[in-house]
């Protein structure tokens, strides 16, 4: 990588910075599964859809492709019997799509499937498609339609490509699965791949621990809310309202919290679980406002999610109705004369710059400084005039140099991809697990896509969050009214702060994979022990203690007991 970058659209050279120069002569490091040129894969079992009610329907959708085993890649020197070794490495062809948005690290992953293809053989050759991110360009183009597949599959094969790559998010993937599976039933040779790529943090199971992308905005975004809380604290008379990118998730608020320790952060998830309407919110934070007020703290900081409008039913329900309206042509001016009588209320109650477009951090700005200063007239709220600044972290960052996690994560990713082709997958995700720990104790595991996008909606990976969000309910009494603002600093790649993780990432044991493993061990010894010729204490205690287990795992897998997952 040279100190000299290319402009994307005039193909001009541009100046790099001494930073930007530096960074790329970085080499991020390989797990050891993924170091050599031998390529080892030792098969489990197939994966299964978290959602049991819906495994049926999948398998019916996705007849060709649902159902794989998992795929497990292991170091060389790995004393695994049954272990599938490649060392051939033919000439492949292999294409590269950005999808969606950008996401900081995105571009790491191109370079590790690019080193890795090279390095198996020097012949062979990546070609990139426009897409999403500066690399490749912008497009709103997409792979959905029957007509979008059908092209799609043509491009293929007329470039006689090996694999496809899809690098996304939530939405990426799962069109990427529908693609897989539509060239395994046209006998398509092309193998698609996907990769979890997007800031939002919302594709999240037990597979993917983390998306490239989140670890960077989390960081950028937290660093400029620290920089906020100080303002805040020095100025001794503002309440500061930021919103944060996310779409309908609240991982980016919730991590940001975690980092920052702002005063209050609203979460979607749990607006949504609590069934809160507009003017409960507005309530929980006049009252916070009171109580700081009553300590003579006349400021303060409150995070709020992108797509916490779509978690207030009233207000969910109304963009419904706006939206089928604008479908139909009818204009902003005429909209509430369309409107149900009760939607019509809510959208003339708004105020008149919102109704345009609701910025959710404005409207709860507007609505609580209303309801204090209600509350001055009446005499219930003691203390200064109640005023709001609004501000929304949002795209500036998705520009912004990736962290070094992001740069070592999407790059390893990079090289799954090429392991996953030379072992022939097709409708898999490239996955790294045991984040937490350092790059050399990484571990690659991968599941067929359908069992994972079947896990990926917002409401079913927020249970993944269980351990994080407890530890924000912990402390959530001591950011409202202690002011112990933290502040990570900007992103390093060395120092201090240049091996930091998303703190959701380390306060959770993770390793799926490694207690499924402990289970089977288990499992193993248990057969080993109990055996023709054991005692009948054994048997008889086995057989007990393997009766209650099984009730309680059948029970706990039931649809019904899915149904009743609180957050």
């Amino acid at each position: 990588m040279g100190s000299v970058a290319m402009d994307s659209d005039y193909g001009v050279p541009r100046e790099l910075s001494a930073l930007q120069k530096a960074r790329a002569l970085y080499r991020p490091d390989l797990p050891p599964c993924l170091q050599g040129t031998t390529v080892k894969v030792e098969y489990g079992d197939a994966a299964i859809a978290a959602d049991v009610a819906g495994a049926h329907v999948i398998s019916h959708a996705f007849p060709h492709t649902y159902g794989q085993p998992l795929a497990h890649f292991l170091r060389k020197t790995a004393a695994v019997p049954d272990a599938t070794v490649i060392t051939e490495h033919p000439v492949v062809r292999v294409g590269v799509v950005f999808s969606g948005r950008q996401s900081p690290g995105g571009h790491n992953v191109i370079w590790g499937l690019h080193d890795a293809i090279k390095a198996h053989n020097a012949n062979s050759k990546l070609i990139g498609f426009l897409g999403g991110y500066d690399l490749l360009g912008r497009t709103r183009d997409q792979i959905r339609t029957t007509e979008q597949v059908n092209a799609a599959m043509t491009a293929c094969q007329a470039l006689k490509l090996d694999a496809l790559v899809i690098i996304g998010g939530v939405t990426s993937n799962t069109d990427a699965a529908q693609l897989a599976e539509t060239f395994a039933e046209s006998k398509c040779s092309t193998k698609v791949v996907g990769v979890p790529v997007t800031l939002n943090g919302d594709l999240k199971n037990q597979f993917v621990e983390t998306t490239v992308g989140f670890d960077t905005i989390c960081k950028v975004n937290s660093q400029l809310i620290s920089n906020v809380c100080t303002d805040a604290l020095s100025a001794e008379k503002y309440y500061y309202f930021v919103r944060l990118m996310g779409r309908k998730a609240s991982h980016v608020a919730l991590e940001c919290a975690l980092q920052s320790h702002p005063n209050m952060v609203i979460l979607g998830e749990e607006v949504a679980a609590s069934k809160l309407t507009i003017f409960d919110i507005t309530k929980q934070i006049c009252d916070a406002v009171q109580a700081r007020a009553e300590k003579d703290k006349n400021h303060g900081v409150v995070l709020i999610p992108e797509g916490l409008v779509e978690s207030i039913p009233e207000l969910y329900a109304l963009l419904q109705e706006i939206h089928g309206l604008h479908d139909k042509g009818v204009s902003v001016e005429n909209i509430s004369s369309h409107l149900s009588p009760w939607a019509s209320a809510l959208f003339e109650f708004l105020p008149p710059f919102i109704r345009k477009q609701i910025e959710t951090e404005k409207l709860l700005a507007q609505l609580v400084e209303a309801e204090m200063n209600k509350r001055l007239k009446e005499g219930t709220y003691k203390g200064k005039k109640f005023n709001a600044i609004c501000h929304f972290f949002g795209y500036q960052a998705r520009g912004a140099l990736p962290s070094k996690f992001d740069c070592d994560y999407a790059y390893v990713l990079g090289h799954v991809c090429y392991h996953i082709l030379a072992a022939g997958l097709n409708g898999y995700m490239a996955t790294v697990t045991n984040l937490r720990s350092p790059v050399n104790k990484w571990k690659c595991v991968h599941d067929d896509r359908k069992a994972m996008v079947t896990r990926t909606s917002c409401q079913s990976n927020w249970e993944a969050c269980c351990s994080h969000g407890e530890l924000l309910r912990q402390n959530s009494s001591s950011f409202l009214m202690e002011d112990i603002y933290r502040n990570p600093g900007p992103l390093q790649f060395e120092g201090p702060g240049g091996e930091t993780k998303p703190i959701s990432l380390c306060v959770e044991d993770r390793d799926y994979m490694g207690r499924i493993k402990q289970l089977q061990e288990y499992l193993e010894k248990v057969k080993s022990i109990v055996k023709p010729g054991c005692s009948q204490d054994v048997l008889k205690a086995a057989l007990s203690a393997m009766a209650s287990v099984t009730e309680m795992l059948t029970i706990m897998s039931s649809p019904s007991f899915s149904g009743q997952a609180t957050i």
